[in-house]
């Protein structure tokens, strides 16, 4: 059994989409990052940077003492090499998908995360960081529907990589982004979007309620300060 640590964001999607996709069983604890669960002292044991996903596989593949991940890309990683799925093992193919899982995890997460930020959250409108981010994160999208041009997925078959991928590529109004403006990328995420697992990893959510005064302070107020021994 797998414990996932986990809250509604494109980072704890990706986590639900590979267990369904790779059917283990896990259980769900729920991590309200606006409401600091994230700082509690039972959670930093397993994810030491305060961020969820993380998960404790209590039946791990060498048969020893349960196994603790933090880091969304590290824990695909983790799942694919438990399961010997959506992650090749000849060496052309595994690193085909570790490209571009890496280039989600250095690339698309942060900059659309920083879009999102400066476009939705902020409450002081910076028309440069806006404009930066949104700009980055377009680029991306054109990198991404340039690559889906001449096949179905990013890194051959369905992998761990679209997995990590799809999720950062939804909010795409945020961005002031027209998703029809990348077709290869918009008919990708269809099929995505229609496999049962991605279906069922998302009916997990549930209904995200609008952020209040409070959450912002957990969310965003965030220093030095905060980790300290």
């Amino acid at each position: 059994m797998i414990d996932l640590h986990y809250w509604p964001t494109p980072n704890g999607h990706k986590i639900t989409i590979a267990l369904e996709e790779m059917g283990l069983p896990y259980t769900i604890h729920r991590v309200d990052i606006g409401k600091g669960d994230q700082f509690k002292l039972e959670f930093l044991k397993i994810a030491p940077n305060n961020r969820m996903p993380a998960i404790v596989d209590h039946a791990p593949a060498d048969g020893g003492t349960a196994i603790d991940v933090f880091e969304s890309g590290a824990i695909l990683q983790y799942l694919a090499e438990k399961t010997g799925k959506f992650l090749p093992q000849d060496v052309r193919g595994r690193f085909e998908v570790m490209k571009w899982l890496f280039w989600q995890m250095g690339g698309l997460g942060p900059m659309a995360g920083q879009s999102n930020h400066f476009n939705v959250y902020a409450k002081e409108k910076l028309p440069y960081a806006m404009e930066r981010y949104a700009k980055e994160t377009g680029r991306l999208f054109g990198v991404l529907n340039k690559r889906l041009s001449d096949r179905r997925f990013v890194a051959g078959d369905y992998s761990i990589a679209d997995m990590a991928i799809y999720p950062w590529t939804l909010a795409w109004t945020n961005h002031g982004l027209d998703i029809n403006d990348f077709p290869h990328l918009k008919r990708w995420q269809d099929v995505i979007a229609a496999r049962p697992a991605v279906v069922r990893a998302y009916a997990l959510a549930g209904e995200r309620k609008p952020m209040t005064e409070e959450e912002r302070k957990v969310l965003f107020g965030q220093d030095a300060s905060t980790v300290k021994p």
